[in-house]
């Protein structure tokens, strides 16, 4: 089976190259960052040859993950690669409109980092490139940012003049490519796609334009993406996995026994907190639970099946997923991993205290007012428990005191490492390096690798397609 050769970009620990390796129909060639220990775990577990950038500039070469500031890679000996992937940040990227008695019209600045991906596309010319970003981006500058950037990408040989001021110059092998035709821009929800967590990102796929060829091809090949997402989303996007499953390693109807001892823990909570916000919380939550795991899964999600048959196939497909991330079976608990992920974190007292008193699905605000109140106002994140039957809230690589994310089991409170890692779709064999607040960022920056393989599944689709 012929595999597609990638090119990785802002590689991290390799959530988006696992992905696609793990697809089977794309091989990673290359992976570039800047992080030590992010590299240093995806050298481990992708099997590329870590090498250090000492000079602060070198040669990429072939079956390596070169730890550098991409600023300083030579792309030119990856020159015919098939893609290019990577999530550049673009906090620098800004866009000033002048005033309409001023000529500049709009002036644009670029990113640097963005500008090298640029750059790297104009070097290696491959047949496609996948751009990952937080959806924010589409919105940045009233969208001017955004769309700068699509126009960036379809017209590369007009615009790389202007982008390489940027970089200042930078090494460009030959005259760049025509452009990309842009497949497929938009954010995309991850849990739509079996992941356990709402996560959203900015996904853009572009195809080189001298592979489409004409308006019908590239409306084709739009509509090919698009259908491929579609079949992979299967039921998730009504019947989301949840964080309960991954946890225990079971489809939810083989869990009530589990749900049901885990949520009586939360009985008469109201009576200790005392404050209306417990109050109502048993009204508009607790009195509404069967402490069936299915029944209210169907209720908490607002969920009404069309059949018996839809919940049953629903269920099977959450078994499959479970299954395919080699989840199924083993509770995670029972791990014992040589990285130390699978530890649970010790507490101070006063956070065992304080996350006794906060049920799943509430947050700091649950004992605003009482002794176990803490500073944290109007951010949701702080001491926020995830919901046992809810695809878990975004899970954060940075943050200080009550952003780690935390159990919906009473008797636990910061999630372990492995815990955010399964969230993430990472598999158990997957072991990480570095120190706990570093592989803490790596968890947290990462693209869900389950979401990654279904992008890369349908990238492949018209890939393929293009080649008949």
């Amino acid at each position: 089976m012929t595999q597609f050769s990638v090119v990785s970009l802002f590689s991290g620990a390799g959530g988006l190259d696992l992905g696609f390796a793990q697809s089977g129909l794309f091989k990673i060639i290359f992976a570039n960052d800047v992080f030590v220990p992010a590299l240093l775990t995806y050298s481990t577990n992708l099997k590329l040859k870590l090498l250090m950038c000492h000079s602060g500039k070198a040669e990429a070469q072939a079956g390596t993950a070169l730890v550098c500031d991409v600023r300083g890679v030579d792309f030119s000996p990856l020159a015919g690669a098939d893609v290019v992937i990577g999530g550049p940040p673009c906090q620098d990227f800004s866009i000033v409109r002048g005033p309409e008695w001023d000529r500049r019209g709009i002036e644009v600045k670029r990113g640097k980092l963005y500008a090298h991906f640029v750059r790297a596309l104009t070097t290696i010319q491959p047949k496609a490139f996948l751009f990952e970003n937080v959806p924010g981006l589409k919105t940045a500058n009233k969208g001017l940012a955004y769309k700068v950037i699509l126009e960036d990408f379809s017209r590369l040989n007009l615009r790389w003049e202007e982008v390489k001021k940027v970089i200042n110059g930078g090494n460009n092998a030959g005259r760049p490519a025509e452009g990309y035709e842009i497949i497929f821009s938009d954010a995309v929800d991850f849990s739509k796609l079996g992941v356990p967590q709402k996560r959203e990102r900015l996904i853009v796929v572009g195809i080189r334009r001298d592979l489409i060829k004409n308006a019908e091809r590239l409306q084709k090949a739009r509509d090919l993406f698009v259908k491929a997402l579609k079949r992979y989303e299967g039921l998730f996007a009504r019947y989301p996995l949840t964080p309960i499953e991954v946890f225990e390693g079971r489809r939810l109807d083989e869990l009530s026994g589990v749900y049901g001892e885990v949520v009586r823990k939360w009985e008469d909570i109201w009576l200790e907190v005392k404050t209306e916000r417990a109050r109502r919380w048993k009204s508009e939550v607790w009195d509404r639970l069967t402490l069936k795991a299915v029944d209210d899964y169907l209720a908490v999600n607002k969920i009404r099946p069309s059949s018996d048959e839809e919940l049953e196939e629903a269920l099977r497909q959450h078994e499959e997923v479970l299954k395919e991330l080699g989840y199924y079976g083993v509770p995670v608990l029972s791990l014992r991993l040589a990285d130390g992920t699978h530890e649970v974190p010790r507490e101070e007292l006063s956070v065992i205290e304080r996350m006794r008193r906060i049920p799943f699905d509430e947050n700091h605000e649950f004992v605003r007012g009482t002794q176990w109140e803490v500073e944290g106002k109007g951010i949701s994140l702080v001491y926020r428990r995830l919901h046992p039957l809810k695809p878990a809230y975004t899970i954060v690589a940075y943050g200080g005191g009550g952003t780690h994310g935390y159990h919906y089991d009473r008797d636990r409170a910061t999630l372990t490492l492995r815990e955010k890692a399964r969230l993430q779709t990472f598999p158990d064999s997957f072991l990480f390096s570095g120190s706990k607040t570093e592989i803490r960022a790596q968890i947290g920056e990462a693209v869900p690798p389950l979401a990654a393989k279904r992008l890369a599944q349908a990238l492949a689709e018209v890939l393929v397609k293009l080649g008949d």
